[in-house]
Formats: structure tokens, C-alpha cells, sequence
């Protein structure tokens, strides 16, 4: 888990609470009857998005009077940062906030232990798993000797007041996931009493809580939950998108769409369309490379990639700085995406390699083609055309051609009029002919 992960490349994380934030007031109205059971699903790493979710929701749950919050979540982890600020808000709740690691597979890695510790009720579903939450650097790193025992002493700190509620078993367990990056599932994480539940699905979890007793801001709430109304809290536009860039496919994505659009505003200037695209894509794909802890090192190999995609349109030689382009590109998407907890999108990297290559192949192919076409401006510009003959060239005379009389002068054995010719060559503005096939 990363102790400062936003702000470790770009420090964008105040700026997307802002717009989330704006966007709180364009999402939809949820009828609520008091009592009602809200439902908030999350899937992605733990980054603002999730907690202006979880700070939305909770909020709603409170200002309603609903009988509990259920956050369905599934995690590899995130910032430990902002994970703290979810805690804190969830032990501040004025209801039962109850964490459900669902569905089947689903992980509460890293920083989503710690959220799913940090709930009233904690459950999960069968073939789901807790645990590994050591710390690692900014981008993915091993920390220091020194920097990793501070960090690590720290966080078992804070999971052992998460899990002490929850007993010996459940406390040396939770140690262990930030010291030794333990896992566990579902049932294993049931037997040592580090959750409280395993449910198949949502009705079977409410079901299983009704009688349980849970302190809440200071008070004993007794849970009644089965046969409460349930009531979807989505995810705002704003959020839904920022959420999905997260995804690295997503991310290489952009970031290759960002870099095209610039390229070909600096190759067709004036146009603005391209720049301005490429610009959003590129925003982006930084806050998105920033929340994932991409490393610089690799997002620098990416423009190499682009700059010799670039540099081989006016390069004498063609296909070498390509080859080396799709190189480097692999290479730094590679180096971007292989940090913990993320998987590096082989496939997708290959594909929009290969396309970018692809495309700047065809524009290489049109420039050759443009160095090898004649000219099509000035008097160079006739060469190779047809004209007729009006006065016989013995071996000079004149020819018509584009509605124009020409002095010309016959390369080989004079010419009648009337005879038909082809142009293939100057010598400034008397032109050089030769019978037309």
C-alpha cells in the first residue's frame, strides 16, 4: 500500500475532490424513506473518487434517517491518505456503515482491509480475499530500511486499533497483513474474527445481521435490516469517469490518443481540434498515471517512442526509428504499469503500439510518395504533360499547351504541326519535347 500515492506524479487529488465535488449538485435525487438501507457499490483503486462516494453517501444515509450504509466494494488498494480520510468518515457516521467485500473474487487489498476493519459490520463473499497491505513508495518501490520500518510501525499501529475490537486472532492477523502482507479469505478471515459475516449475496447478508448489536457514534444500535427497502446510491458522472480512466487499459489508452493528437497538431498546425483533444486525453491519462503510481521513467519512454515515430517522417532512411519506437513504447508502458496491485495490459500496449506505428508508417509511405510525385506549382509543374504543336519544330517552335502558346524545342528529329508532344524537361521558360506515345 502507498503511504502518499496521489500526489506522487501529479498532484491532482484536491482538483478531482473539486470537480467531484461541483458534480455532487448534477446527480440524481434518490427517493429515501427513512429506514431504507443504502447501497453503494465501488470497484477500482482507493483514490478521491472513493472517498467523495463514501463521504455522498454516508451523508445522504444521515440526512434521511436510513437504517444503514452498505458499501459493496472491491479493491486492490490505493492511497493510504485518502483511506485514512474514509475512515475517519466512517467512524464519524451517524449510522451503521457496513463494508461487503463482494462479489465472488473480489479483493479488499492493501488500503481496502483497512476500510473493510474500519466498518460497524465487516463481510464478505465466498471466494473473496483480505490482506496484503504492506507499504510500498510513491511508485511502487521497496522503501528504504529506515523509511519502511517508520512506515510499517505506523500502519500496524493503526490496523491494531482498527482490529482490536475484533479480538487477539483478528489483531495478529491484521499485523501480520502490514508487516508480512498476509492474505486471507473469506473463511479464514471469518474463523480468526476479522469479519463478521459470509454471505452469499446482499439479502443473505441483511438477513444474517438482524439482532446483531453495533456501537454507533457512541450509541448501541441493534440492526433490523431484512425486511428495510433498499435504495442504489450510483456513482455521479463526474465520478463514474474518473473511475474508469484508473483502469491501466483505459490509461494507456488515453495516453496514446493524448500524444497522436499533439503530434498532429504540431505536424498540421492551425487545425485545433487535435491539440485540444490530445490535451484533455493527456490530462487525463495523468491523473489517471498518477493515481495508478505510474513511474516517470516509464512515461518518458513513451514520448521517446513518439518523438522517433516522429522523427522517422523526415528521416532518409524509414523503418529503423519505427522498429525502435514500438520498442521503446512496450518498454515504458511496461516500466508505467508494473507496480503493485496493477496489472500491465500486454495486449492493449501491443495493439496501440503497433497501431501507432502502423499510422505513422502510412504517413511516412505518403511522404515518400509526395518527395517522388513531380511538382505541382510553377513551371516544373508541366513537365510530363501533353501540348500540341502550331509551329513545326525544326528543332525549335511553338507549342499550345494549357490554353498557352510555349517556345519549345524538339530533343530529337523536328516535328510537324499539329503533332502531339510530351514534356520533359525546361530550360527556363522554353520547354524541352519529345513525341507523345
Amino acid at each position: 500500500m502507498m503511504r502518499h500515492r496521489v500526489g506522487a506524479g501529479w498532484r491532482i487529488g484536491p482538483l478531482v475532490l473539486l470537480i467531484a465535488g461541483w458534480a455532487l449538485s448534477f446527480a440524481p435525487a434518490h427517493a429515501q424513506a427513512p429506514g431504507s438501507v443504502l447501497v453503494a457499490s465501488f470497484s477500482g483503486p482507493v483514490t478521491p473518487v472513493l472517498k467523495s462516494y463514501v463521504d455522498r453517501t454516508i451523508g445522504e444515509a444521515e440526512s434521511s434517517g436510513a437504517a444503514a450504509v452498505v458499501l459493496e466494494l472491491d479493491t486492490p488498494g490505493g492511497s493510504i491518505d485518502i483511506t485514512e480520510q474514509i475512515v475517519q468518515r466512517m467512524a464519524q457516521a451517524k449510522v451503521p456503515v457496513i463494508v461487503y467485500v463482494w462479489p465472488s473474487g473480489a479483493h479488499a487489498s492493501s488500503a481496502g482491509t483497512f476500510i473493510t476493519l474500519a466498518a460497524h459490520i465487516a463481510a464478505m463473499a465466498p471466494g473473496s480475499t483480505i490482506g496484503a497491505a504492506s507499504p510500498v513508495g510513491n511508485e511502487g518501490e521497496d522503501l528504504g530500511t529506515t523509511e519502511q520500518a517508520k512506515t510499517t510501525n505506523t500502519m500496524v499501529a493503526d490496523i491494531t486499533n482498527l482490529a482490536k475490537r475484533r479480538g487477539a486472532k483478528a489483531v495478529a492477523w491484521a499485523q501480520k497483513a502490514v508487516a508480512q502482507a498476509a492474505a486471507a479469505t473469506a473463511d479464514d478471515a471469518l474463523q480468526m474474527g476479522v469479519i463478521d459475516v459470509v454471505a452469499d449475496n446482499l439479502p443473505d447478508l441483511l438477513k444474517q445481521l438482524d439482532g446483531r448489536q453495533v456501537d454507533v457514534a457512541g450509541q448501541t444500535v441493534t440492526l433490523q435490516l431484512s425486511d428495510r427497502p433498499l435504495v442504489s446510491v450510483p456513482l455521479t458522472p463526474i465520478e463514474s469517469l474518473l473511475n474508469v480512466i484508473t483502469d491501466p487499459t483505459i490509461a494507456a489508452i488515453l495516453l496514446t490518443l493524448g500524444s497522436s493528437g499533439l503530434l498532429l497538431e504540431l505536424a498540421n498546425p492551425g487545425s485545433y481540434v487535435p491539440g485540444a483533444a490530445g490535451a484533455v486525453c493527456l490530462l487525463l491519462a495523468f491523473y489517471a498515471l498518477g493515481v495508478l503510481q505510474a513511474n516517470l521513467v516509464g512515461l518518458a519512454f513513451v514520448g521517446l517512442a513518439f518523438a522517433l515515430f516522429l522523427i522517422d517522417l523526415k528521416a532518409t532512411t524509414h523503418g529503423v526509428l519505427t522498429v525502435a519506437g514500438i520498442a521503446s513504447f512496450l518498454l515504458g508502458g511496461f516500466i508505467l504499469f508494473n507496480t503493485p496491485g496493477t496489472q500491465v495490459p500486454w495486449v492493449t500496449l501491443i495493439t496501440l503500439a503497433l497501431l501507432a506505428a502502423g499510422f505513422f508508417a502510412f504517413a511516412v509511405a505518403k511522404v515518400v510518395a509526395a518527395r517522388r510525385r513531380p511538382p505541382f506549382t510553377g513551371l516544373d509543374s508541366l513537365i510530363g504533360q501533353t501540348a500540341e504543336v502550331r509551329k513545326a519544330l525544326e528543332p525549335e517552335g511553338i507549342v499550345f499547351l494549357e490554353g498557352e502558346l510555349w517556345s519549345a524545342c524538339a530533343e530529337d528529329d523536328p516535328i510537324p504541326a499539329g503533332a502531339r508532344v510530351q514534356v520533359v524537361g525546361r530550360e527556363g521558360f522554353r520547354l524541352r519535347v519529345r513525341p507523345a506515345v
